[in-house]
């Protein structure tokens, strides 16, 4: 319906020219999925941070001092991760020191991409880089593995080995720490998963912030309570160097799509 000031009939405001809700002073850009704010992109770049940097220290995920190995693949998740951490570590000085840990699976025309941009985020955050491949660690490549055994149970081999080679690169680096870039919408799909399967002890620690505690080196999850929509969003609107091919691979992506599809409706539709 159309407004009146002063008695003069007004035209209804256009979602396009509606003032961000935080600052109310600047248009909005988006519409957050989280909390469905009309939010500017400059408010959304100080929400973002902010409620990461929330997590950690409610979260107690380090302390000063600690050397952090961050999980890179080059993909969306990683690569904010490895930005945002980085700013929040020089902004509210956590005294961390940073690295950047990939692993080289032996994926042609997937990873050889993916670790040029690793390559080049090394550069561009500052943060020494490792890589550790499965030539090194194991004598055997992916692209070797499934020639031999074929599509069948090949992510179950990379998922094992993918695993044990970041804790042993992380071993080689000394670090304290390792953190992955698993947002709300990859745990949420790990949950069905589990249910799914009927897997009780992973869905009884699934959801854990922090996981390996037990171990030589903890895991943690700065991105537990982040959309993976939002990751993409700021992303894009800071223009970050990230890598977006799927695995070659990959056998299963209709079911994991199918389990996302079903996530994304029941908590980006309320």
């Amino acid at each position: 319906m159309d407004s009146a000031i002063d008695g003069v009939r007004q035209p209804p405001a256009r979602a396009g020219s509606r003032l961000c809700t935080h600052c109310g002073e600047r248009k909005a850009a988006l519409k957050r999925p989280k909390t469905l704010e009309q939010i500017c992109r400059e408010c959304f770049y100080i929400v973002f941070e902010d409620e990461i940097h929330r997590t950690i220290v409610d979260n107690n995920l380090f302390k000063p001092g600690d050397r952090v190995a961050i999980g890179a693949s080059g993909g969306k998740d990683s690569t904010v991760l490895a930005y945002v951490l980085s700013e929040l570590n020089r902004r509210h000085k956590y005294c961390l020191d940073l690295f950047l840990l990939s692993v080289d699976e032996g994926i042609t025309g997937y990873r050889d991409d993916s670790l040029e941009t690793v390559k080049r985020n090394e550069i561009q955050y500052g943060l020494p880089l490792k890589i550790v491949s499965y030539k090194d660690l194991y004598g055997w490549t992916m692209d070797d593995i499934v020639k031999a055994i074929g599509l069948k149970n090949n992510c179950t081999f990379c998922g094992v080995f993918r695993r044990q080679a970041l804790d042993r690169g992380a071993a080689l680096l000394s670090v304290d720490k390792i953190v992955t870039g698993h947002n709300a919408d990859d745990i949420a799909e790990t949950v069905l998963l589990n249910i799914l399967r009927g897997d009780i002890a992973r869905l009884s620690r699934c959801t854990f912030i922090i996981t390996g505690e037990d171990g030589p080196i903890p895991r943690c999850k700065p991105f537990k309570y982040t959309y993976e929509k939002e990751i993409v969003m700021y992303a894009y609107f800071k223009k970050l160097d990230y890598f977006s091919t799927e695995c070659n691979f990959w056998f299963l992506p209709m079911y994991r799509c199918s389990l996302a599809f079903y996530n994304q409706s029941c908590f980006y539709t309320h």
